[in-house]
Formats: C-alpha cells, sequence, structure tokens
C-alpha cells in the first residue's frame, strides 16, 4: 500500500518538477509582428514619425496610429518589384499594408507596404 502511494505521488508532482526546470525568459523586443492592418493613410506626422491607419469592415471603422522607426522597411508596390521608399513619400489617401507589434510605447511598425492611392472624387460630366 506504501509502495502504491509513494508511486502516485512520484507520478503526479514529476510534471510540476519537470516544469520548474525549464527557462522562462521573455524576450525584450518581439521578434516577429503580430498584427497586421490594411488601410487608407489619414495622416503622416513626419516630426514625430507617426502614421495614422483607418481600416474597417462593415460599419466598424477605426484608424491606428502606428510609430514608424527610421529602419523600418517601406516599399511601394506600384514601382514594381516593391521598390524602396522613403517616410515622407506617404500622404494621406495611400492605401498600405502595415505589420506591427505592440509596445509600451505604443504600436510599432515592423514593414509598410504602399499598394496603391485612393481615388477622391467624381467625374461631374453628364
Amino acid at each position: 500500500m506504501h509502495r502504491l502511494t509513494a508511486v502516485s505521488l512520484v507520478v503526479c508532482f514529476a510534471p510540476f518538477a519537470l516544469a520548474a526546470q525549464q527557462p522562462t525568459a521573455v524576450p525584450s523586443r518581439p521578434t516577429a509582428p503580430h498584427d497586421s492592418v490594411r488601410g487608407a493613410v489619414s495622416a503622416v506626422d513626419v516630426q514625430a514619425r507617426t502614421l495614422d491607419v483607418t481600416t474597417g469592415v462593415g460599419f466598424a471603422i477605426r484608424i491606428v496610429r502606428l510609430q514608424v522607426p527610421a529602419d523600418v522597411p517601406i516599399t511601394d508596390r506600384g514601382r514594381g518589384q516593391r521598390a524602396p521608399m522613403r517616410f515622407v513619400e506617404l500622404k494621406p489617401g495611400d492605401v498600405v499594408r502595415a505589420a506591427f507589434g505592440n509596445r509600451p510605447t505604443g504600436l510599432v511598425a515592423y514593414a509598410i507596404e504602399r499598394v496603391g492611392r485612393m481615388v477622391t472624387g467624381v467625374d461631374s460630366r453628364p
């Protein structure tokens, strides 16, 4: 009977002992983006290096403000083969796809691709 109790205790507590030995280091910076957004650029702040992207589904519309560090790759699909472009070239009305992650300072972009431009207005010819 004592032998059965001892074996039961070992089987019950062995997973906890093994889990305690595993390292649980948390990376300080995410290695890959964990979210993405596709929408129209509504504002660009060159001094603060932020980009507001308006996106939505149905009647739900949201604005995502992204911080854009200087080393973030920005490309333009329209120029062919995703040609690189500068942050100051982004304008309101550009349609972009951005991969980003969440940091204590806010949402930070990892990559931005301009996929097109919104057409504004309606042709007024009769």
